[in-house]
């Protein structure tokens, strides 16, 4: 951020307020810088708003209704993070907790309402460690290596989403693993060409140069079909009531669950700390250590959000790993969380509008943020083998699983293995032994399930 952007903020009363409300000197930061960031972020989150409630619907959920339910838990989830903590992370339902609701848990013949149940009381259980200190403890005893590699860890999982966003990369039918996709598909030109603008207007130092990419590239996909412009543009938000307090909390209490419950607590908690340290590095937020001060704020914010969202019929509620590209582009405080959920209201009434926005014109973001929170892989001593192969086995992990969750969670479980046999036991914190008999049940419950 340079200064000259900072003395723009004018003065008014409206503005000196936010100044003051979100510390935006403190931080070297504007209310132009801030608002931008923002509505980048919320671009590259709108995708979501298909996405989710596509995966909730397998289910049988009443899709419309989701569509307005992802939309408030992202409005509340972000204002609640905007105003407690102060930070510029979105707060929305995640893929992977979608997943295992929609997905998984039904084709195991679970009832989404009992689903919504496990969801709830997972989320009940992040609310009960965070009052009680328990996340801020695990996060702060996670090694320095570790740390700098699970940012590097979502850099690459972020990357490639982009790039099968893009058309550019896809999953072989047959074998599962990624191969190339046709580079000359409408699509996947629409992206080339959003990557270009960006790295152009990137190297030009050009203010919002990943929101300018994203709206060009959108625009450009119009003639070659990838950009759908809709029938109306204003719709009223549909009805909630389909789901609205259906969560079952008792039929959800069956020690057959505890598996599940596991599971979805694991991989969200890991996905939830390795969120927050990632974008908080993208945002200069964190100590010496990777540590981020308050850390508990944020931490508290996602708790509430994943414990009461099953209640309107959204899982899984946490901060975004879209938030990075807010982050890219200088998103710094809670004003950034704030304009994103001034977008997301929005959208009650004119979702037609961010439906309008292909993902292979947000894929190019997508790219650019992962590659610059990759390359924190340099920060790592890869001289010393004990701490350079947890994170490459993190790293493979994430990609093999397609969830950085398990990426980190499996990063943790190696740092110990490899320490103990190197001989090197008083090198891992206590916590961590602790914290390695929950992993090596997470892990077996992953193989059975």
């Amino acid at each position: 951020m340079s200064e000259s952007s900072v003395k723009n903020v004018t003065t008014p009363t409206r503005e000196s307020w936010l100044q003051r409300r979100f510390h935006l000197h403190q931080r070297q930061t504007s209310v132009k810088t801030e608002c931008v960031a923002g509505i980048t972020g919320f671009l590259a989150a709108a995708y979501l708003l298909v996405v989710i409630p596509g995966l909730l619907a397998v289910s049988g959920m009443d899709k419309g209704a989701v569509t307005t339910g992802v939309i408030l838990v992202f409005v509340l989830g972000s204002l609640l993070m905007a105003f407690y903590a102060n930070l510029p992370f979105m707060v929305g339902p995640g893929i992977g907790g979608s997943v295992l609701v929609g997905i998984t848990l039904a084709g195991d013949g679970i009832t989404w309402p009992i689903a919504l149940g496990i969801a709830c009381w997972s989320g009940i259980l992040f609310f009960v460690m965070t009052v009680f200190g328990l996340r801020e403890v695990v996060t702060r005893s996670v090694p320095q290596s570790i740390k700098l590699g699970l940012t590097a860890s979502i850099g690459i999982f972020v990357a490639l989403l982009g790039f099968r966003n893009a058309g550019l990369v896809m999953a072989n039918a047959k074998t599962h693993a990624l191969a190339l996709g046709d580079f000359t598909a409408p699509g996947a030109l629409i992206a080339l060409l959003g990557l270009l603008i960006a790295v152009g207007l990137q190297a030009r130092k050009v203010p919002g140069a990943i929101l300018w990419a994203i709206l060009l590239a959108t625009v450009a996909g119009i003639p070659f079909g990838v950009t759908h412009l809709p029938d109306q543009w204003i719709s009223l938000p549909h009805s909630m009531a389909p789901l609205l307090g259906k969560v079952d909390l008792i039929g959800a209490i069956n020690i057959a669950f505890l598996p599940f419950l596991f599971i979805f607590f694991a991989s969200e908690f890991f996905s939830t700390m390795g969120t927050t340290l990632a974008v908080g590095g993208e945002a200069g937020l964190l100590d010496d250590e990777g540590n981020m001060k308050n850390i508990n704020r944020p931490f508290m914010v996602d708790s509430i959000a994943a414990a009461l969202g099953p209640i309107v019929g959204i899982p899984a509620a946490t901060a975004l790993i879209e938030s990075s590209a807010a982050a890219e582009a200088g998103g710094k405080t809670g004003l950034t969380a704030l304009s994103a959920a001034v977008m997301f209201l929005l959208m009650l009434l004119f979702t037609p509008v961010a439906l309008m926005i292909p993902k292979e014109a947000t894929a190019p973001a997508l790219i650019l943020i992962g590659l610059n929170m990759f390359s924190n892989l340099r920060k790592v001593d890869l001289a010393n083998f004990t701490d350079a192969l947890p994170v490459l086995m993190m790293v493979m992990i994430t990609l093999i699983s397609n969830s950085f969750g398990t990426g980190i969670a499996g990063g943790l479980l190696f740092y110990i293995i490899i320490k103990v046999v190197a001989g090197k036991v008083r090198e891992v914190p206590l916590g961590l032994y602790i914290l390695a008999i929950p992993l090596v049940y997470y892990f077996a419950t992953l193989v059975h399930h």
